[in-house]
């Protein structure tokens, strides 16, 4: 029976993910997935319990949200995939000296999809002394509309992930002011399950996690432009040479996991943005991360794809 694998936006950060579907990396360890999507990103998990989805990619946000909602909760991330925060601040003017007071002074819009990227941005401004309630901020348009409002000048500045960033960078419109994987381990995605899930279908989540495993291995050993032909099917409204471009930005970032171990402290600088926050309360990292499976694999050592 295949595993109901799922994700929970279509972003172009996920590529790792994407890169084990689109080269065949499941099959290569016998393991038949069933790919499906969210029908929004804040019900990534409920799959998860209502037993409709095995397992799913997302934020470890997602992760502790469920645990504050829900008394039963016990999902637990076991891969990590994405290991920095992709998310840039892209300006009207050129800032070779950016600093995050400087936003204190203009007008930023935010991403309005996801919560994550304003919450480490939140908790950046946090750690340089700057209050983040006195930022003027638009907060409710999407990332599309947040590249209309900069190339307007509506906005000094917004918050965006590839390729929305690299268009406004290549274009002219917009210069890049501040990346957030320079914040250094944060960890963005990974793979996250039902403990009870992982204990009943061990054996194919192993195969799972070793799928990712080779193709990380395989991504950090070829160059960006393979990476982008990859995943280019699952992003074709996306031309060409800004894909790869977008691609090679993020590869400079170094914002994709090595291994599929999730760090400590990739995950509790996270933690730390949404407690800061008040997002989240804030699960242990010993409730939260499994490593068991991704150990066991790195442990085995396989051969990249």
């Amino acid at each position: 029976m295949a595993l109901v694998l799922q994700e929970s936006l279509r972003a172009l950060f996920y590529a790792p993910f994407y890169a084990a579907l689109a080269l065949g990396a499941y099959e290569k360890e016998g393991l038949e997935v069933r790919f499906v999507s969210a029908p929004r990103p804040a019900a990534a998990a409920n799959g998860l319990f209502h037993g409709t989805v095995d397992v799913t990619w997302g934020g470890p946000m997602r992760v502790n949200h469920a645990y504050d909602q829900r008394a039963n909760c016990d999902l637990v991330c076991f891969a990590e995939g994405v290991s920095r925060d992709p998310f840039m601040l892209v300006g009207r003017t050129p800032r070779p000296s950016f600093r995050l007071a400087v936003l204190t002074a203009v007008r930023l819009a935010t991403v309005s999809e996801v919560p994550t990227p304003w919450l480490c941005l939140q908790q950046d401004l946090r750690r340089a002394g700057l209050n983040p309630e006195l930022i003027n901020r638009v907060d409710d348009w999407t990332m599309a509309e947040n590249a209309v409002a900069l190339r307007h000048g509506e906005v000094d500045a917004a918050q965006l992930c590839q390729p929305f960033a690299e268009e406004m960078i290549a274009s002219g419109v917009g210069h890049l002011w501040y990346a957030a994987a320079d914040r250094g381990p944060c960890t963005y995605t990974t793979f996250y399950a039902r403990h009870a899930t992982l204990a009943a279908k061990r054996d194919e989540f192993l195969k799972l996690v070793r799928a990712l495993y080779r193709t990380q291995k395989w991504l950090h050993r070829e160059p960006p432009e393979a990476l982008a032909d990859a995943v280019r099917p699952y992003f074709p409204a996306v031309p060409h040479a800004l894909l790869n471009a977008s691609i090679a930005r993020y590869r400079a970032l170094d914002i994709w996991s090595p291994d599929p171990i999730v760090p400590r402290d990739g995950y509790e600088r996270l933690v730390a943005a949404l407690v800061s926050s008040g997002f989240a309360k804030g699960t242990p990292y010993e409730t939260a991360v499994d490593n068991s499976l991704a150990e066991q694999i790195v442990d085995e050592n396989p051969q990249a794809l």
